[in-house]
């Protein structure tokens, strides 16, 4: 399944556990904003958007333009809605915006190519390029793939970034300037309400929030952190790029 199909059938519960718990990832999407440093003044695309969550985590000054085709989605601020158009063409003209992030959503894309032309197309030749998502045989990609898939709604075969990525990215007219693996947390007051998040966020069924939770245990882990909560070791592939 594509990343339309997908979160047409599920991102009412991903919305869901984002608003319920709108600080668990904010490491998550630090990381890729710190990299791509957006600047006051710039705009910044955001593809796929969800429900716009990366807004609260940019620069005072910077304008967010998110794109989300699918309504399942809670609107949220100025989330630009597809209306049940394809997530192709991205609704932005030529050369319109300073920076394009992507966080999260390619790998529910199998021919990523398009996407990436489509990319280029939209930022202008000063731009830069934020691409952050799930690295190629991860314990995360083994995690999505063996345990959440077993367990959701939609399945989950993620087409994870891997040796491809970057020669597809050059051939789609971005030049790599920084290509890394980033290690976070995933933030909870406890296991159990990181159960809870993860059991929304992926549209689990057949499987109760504990058992997702010591399951997140087992292949993950957890790590207690100085507030007394704990965090889910996570990590992404993130990638920096300009055009060439």
């Amino acid at each position: 399944m594509e990343y339309d199909e997908i979160f047409e059938a599920r991102g009412s519960a991903y919305d869901h556990a984002m608003r319920a718990l709108p600080r668990a990832r904010a490491a998550e999407f630090r990381q890729l904003i710190s990299r791509l440093a957006p600047q006051t003044g710039e705009t910044l695309a955001d593809v796929p958007a969800g429900g716009g969550y990366m807004a609260g985590y940019l620069p005072a000054g910077v304008v967010h333009a998110p794109y989300e085709p699918c309504v399942s989605f809670t609107n949220h601020g100025d989330t630009t809605r597809g209306g049940g158009r394809p997530l192709l063409p991205l609704p932005w003209k030529q050369d319109s915006v300073d920076a394009v992030a992507s966080l999260a959503g390619v790998h529910h894309i199998t021919d990523k190519a398009p996407f990436f032309s489509e990319l280029r197309r939209v930022v202008h030749a000063q731009g830069r390029l934020g691409l952050s998502d799930v690295a190629a045989g991860s314990a995360v990609a083994l995690f999505l793939d063996e345990f959440v898939g077993a367990h959701n709604t939609t399945g989950h075969e993620g087409v994870y970034l891997d040796q491809t990525t970057v020669p597809s990215l050059r051939q789609a007219g971005w030049e790599v300037t920084s290509d890394e693996i980033v290690e976070f947390h995933w933030v909870f007051d406890s296991k159990i309400q990181a159960g809870e998040f993860g059991h929304d966020l992926f549209g689990l069924v057949g499987v109760t929030p504990s058992a997702f939770a010591d399951a997140m245990e087992a292949r993950l882990g957890f790590d207690p952190l100085p507030d007394g909560g704990v965090g889910l070791r996570w990590a992404l592939r993130t990638i920096i790029a300009t055009p060439v």
